[in-house]
């Protein structure tokens, strides 16, 4: 089992964060990770993203041109990203900023109103963890102890008071999937 994930979004929406608790998880997991940001020099209001391998099996290069999974939290990842998930492959998206909606019709494609459900709890924080949960739905890749772990080792000491709420948007985030286009 090899998923090969893009995450793309605007610096300061946990894109960053989001990668790296997942590849910590996987780690925790005994499974072989690459994670790989890419940032501009505004990083916060900019667009980030990183790519993440969780595989079963050695990792050749964290270089890719084609992802299973494209997780787009803003347009300008839309537009870049969209057409680099391979055909019946899994594209998730945060609808609040998009105004383009996906329009590939051979990749299964979900939304989640992450950001509005993140604001109605009054945690911004953890809109990056509701979308993880979306994706860890789809895409169990990573047991909860796991991902327990894998947020110990990826937020620092001081923030680990906010793992149960992390813990708890992961699971609001797998509630709030709605499928868009799903192939038979």
């Amino acid at each position: 089992m090899t998923e090969e994930i893009i995450i793309a979004g605007f610096g300061g929406q946990g894109v960053l964060s989001m990668g790296k608790i997942l590849a910590y998880s996987g780690v925790m997991q005994n499974k072989e990770v690459s994670w790989m940001p890419s940032y501009g020099p505004e990083m916060r209001g900019g667009t980030a993203n990183v790519t993440v391998i969780i595989s079963d099996e050695r990792i050749s290069s964290p270089i890719l041109n084609a992802f299973d999974t494209a997780i787009l939290l803003n347009q300008q990842s839309m537009d870049k990203f969209e057409r680099t998930v391979k055909p019946g492959g899994l594209l998730i998206y945060d609808p609040n900023g998009i105004t383009r909606s996906p329009e590939r019709k051979d990749i299964n494609i979900y939304s989640i109103e992450a950001a509005d459900e993140a604001a109605k709890l009054g945690l911004s924080k953890v809109f990056n963890m509701i979308v993880l949960g979306a994706f860890l739905k789809l895409k169990p890749l990573v047991g909860p102890e796991y991902l327990h772990k894998g947020l110990e080792k990826s937020l620092p000491a001081r923030h680990h008071k906010m793992i149960p709420e992390n813990e708890k948007a992961v699971e609001i985030g797998k509630n709030l999937l709605k499928p868009v286009l799903v192939l038979s």
